[in-house]
C-alpha cells in the first residue's frame, strides 16, 4: 500500500506526543476503583473509646426506631418521593406494613417500594456497619488545649483505636484530623501526628490498619502538603512503615484553597505536592461560607458559593483517582426535651425537631449527590440514617430503569439499544456500570440486585464495562 508519510519522518513527532501521553495518563489515571466510604463520622478526639463507633452503631438504630419505627413514617419525615401518597389513616398503615411484613412491596407500587426498600437498606446498614469511616478530631472538634492534655489525648486514642482493631470492631476506615500546618499550629500538629502514629505501631507491633490516613485541615498553599509528606517520609525512615505507607487527605476550606493570588486553581497543585499520598479532598463548608464573608444565616451546604466551590474541585480532581467529600449539615436531628416522663406535648415537639433535621440533612445530601459528591460528613448518631436513606433514595429511584438498560446493552454486546424513549450506546454502558459500582459499594443495593441486569458482582467492582462486552463476546 503506497502511504506519503516515511516512518522515519514521523517516529518524532510520535515520541514526543507518547511522552506527554504518558504525563496526561499519570496525572489522570481515571476515577478510582477502590471503595469510597459515604460518609465520615467526626468526633472529638477526648470522647473516642475503642467502642465508639459500636456505640454510635446503637444510638443512630436507637433514634430510627424512636423517630420513625416504619418505612412511611420515615418516608414522610424525609420527604421522599412521591411520600405524600402513602397512607395516612392509622386502620390503613397497620394493613400496608402488614402486608409489607409477609409478601413485600411490589415495585409497580412505586412510591410505596421506595420507601419500603430505603427502610430496609438503612436498617441493614445500620446492624452491619453504621460508621464506615471514623475520624479522631484533634482540630475544631477537640479545640486547644494545653500541650500536655493533647499529648495525654493522642496516646489514649491511639491506644483505643490499637484495642479496638484487636477486637475486631474497629470502622473499615480510620484516621485522625492533626490542626493545620499553618505558624500557629504546625509544631503542635506534627506533634500529636508523632504521638498518635508512634503508639499505634508500638502498640500493633509496627503495622498501621487498613486504610488508616491523616487529615490535615485547612490546607492554602501547596507548601503545606509537601512538608506533611516530608514528615511522613521522616516517620517512615524512622520507623518499620514501609515508605509511602502514610497517607493523607487534604480540606479545601478557604478561597485561597481555589485559587491562588496569581489566578491558579490551588486546589490541585495542593494535591499534586502531596504526589500518590493524597488519597481524598474534603470540601469545608463552615469555614469556606466565613471566608467568603457570608453570615451565619447563609453559611449552609446548599448555598451557591459552596456550589462554586464544588465545581471548581470537580473540574480540577476529575480523573484524578482522588475522592471527594462533603461537609457537614450542622443542624443535629435532637429534641429540646430530655427524659422518659415527657408529655404528649414534650414529645410530639421532639418528633418535629427531629424530623424537621432530618428533612434539611437529606436534601443537603441529596444536593451533594446530584453534584456528584458520593461522601460526606457526620457530626452525630442521629445524622447517621439519613445519609444512608438518602444514598439509598437517590440510587433506588433508578434502578428499575437502570436494570432494563444494562441488560440490553449486555445483551447486545454494546450495540445500541433503546430502553423506552432512552437511546443507549455502548458509552452509555460504562455511566450504567459506574451507577451500580456506587450504588452496590454504598449500601443502597444489594448483590442480587446487580445480578438481575445479567452482570456479576464480581464484574460491577472490575469496573470495565468494555471487558464485559468482550467477555460476552468471546
Amino acid at each position: 500500500m503506497k502511504t506519503i508519510l516515511s516512518t522515519k519522518r514521523t517516529s518524532g513527532i510520535l515520541n514526543q506526543l507518547a511522552g506527554a501521553n504518558r504525563t496526561f495518563e499519570e496525572n489522570y489515571p481515571g476515577t478510582s476503583l477502590l471503595r469510597q466510604p459515604v460518609h465520615t463520622f467526626y468526633e472529638g478526639a477526648h470522647l473516642f473509646e475503642a467502642d465508639s463507633a459500636k456505640e454510635i452503631g446503637k444510638l443512630a438504630n436507637k433514634s430510627l426506631n424512636d423517630f420513625a419505627p416504619n418505612f412511611i413514617s420515615f418516608a414522610k419525615a424525609l420527604g421522599l418521593k412521591d411520600s405524600a401518597s402513602l397512607a395516612t389513616k392509622k386502620v390503613e398503615i397497620e394493613t400496608l406494613l402488614a402486608h409489607a411484613e409477609n409478601k413485600g412491596i411490589d415495585p409497580e407500587n412505586a412510591a410505596t417500594w421506595l420507601a419500603w426498600r430505603v427502610y430496609a437498606q438503612v436498617k441493614k446498614k445500620l446492624e452491619r456497619e453504621a460508621v464506615e469511616d471514623f475520624r479522631l478530631d484533634y482540630e475544631d472538634g477537640f479545640g486547644i488545649r494545653p500541650d500536655d492534655e493533647e499529648d495525654a489525648v493522642a496516646e489514649r486514642g491511639a491506644k483505643e483505636m490499637a484495642y479496638a482493631l484487636k477486637q475486631g470492631i474497629l470502622p473499615p476506615f480510620v484516621g485522625i484530623r492533626i490542626k493545620p500546618f499553618n505558624s500557629e499550629f504546625v509544631e503542635r500538629a506534627v506533634r500529636t501526628l508523632d504521638i498518635f502514629v508512634s503508639t499505634l505501631l508500638a502498640e500493633l507491633g509496627g503495622v498501621l490498619p487498613e486504610n488508616f490516613v491523616v487529615t490535615l485541615p485547612k490546607v492554602e498553599i501547596p507548601e503545606q502538603a509537601a512538608a506533611m509528606v516530608k514528615v511522613f517520609e521522616v516517620m517512615e525512615a524512622d520507623s518499620v512503615l514501609n515508605s509511602g505507607e502514610l497517607k493523607m487527605e487534604i480540606m479545601i476550606e478557604t478561597t485561597q484553597s481555589i485559587f491562588n493570588a496569581d489566578g491558579e486553581v490551588t486546589a490541585r497543585k495542593i494535591a499534586n505536592a502531596a504526589g500518590n499520598r493524597c488519597l481524598g479532598a474534603h470540601f469545608g463548608i463552615y469555614d469556606y461560607t466565613a471566608s467568603c464573608d457570608l453570615i451565619a444565616a447563609y453559611q449552609t451546604m446548599d448555598s451557591e458559593v459552596c456550589d462554586f466551590a464544588r465545581q471548581v474541585m470537580k473540574v480540577a480532581f476529575g480523573g484524578s483517582g482522588i475522592f471527594l467529600s462533603d461537609g457537614a449539615t450542622n443542624i443535629i436531628p435532637q429534641g429540646p426535651h430530655r427524659g422518659d416522663n415527657l408529655s404528649e406535648l414534650q414529645s410530639r415537639e421532639n418528633l418535629e425537631n427531629v424530623h424537621r433535621a432530618w428533612k434539611l440533612s437529606y436534601g443537603h445530601i441529596r444536593h451533594s449527590l446530584a453534584n456528584g459528591f458520593y461522601q460526606g460528613w457526620d457530626l452525630h448518631p442521629a445524622q447517621i440514617p439519613v445519609r444512608f436513606a438518602a444514598n439509598a433514595a437517590f440510587f433506588l429511584e433508578q434502578l428499575q430503569t437502570s436494570t432494563v438498560r444494562l441488560r440490553n446493552l449486555v445483551e447486545q454486546a454494546s450495540k445500541s439499544t433503546s430502553s423506552g424513549e432512552i437511546f443507549d450506546d455502548a458509552a452509555t454502558g460504562q455511566g450504567l456500570l459506574n451507577y451500580f459500582f456506587r450504588a452496590l459499594n454504598s449500601g443502597a443495593i444489594d448483590p442480587e440486585d446487580v445480578e438481575n441486569t445479567g452482570v456479576t458482582v464480581e464484574e460491577v467492582q472490575g469496573g470495565s464495562f468494555r471487558k464485559i462486552v468482550d467477555t460476552r463476546r468471546n
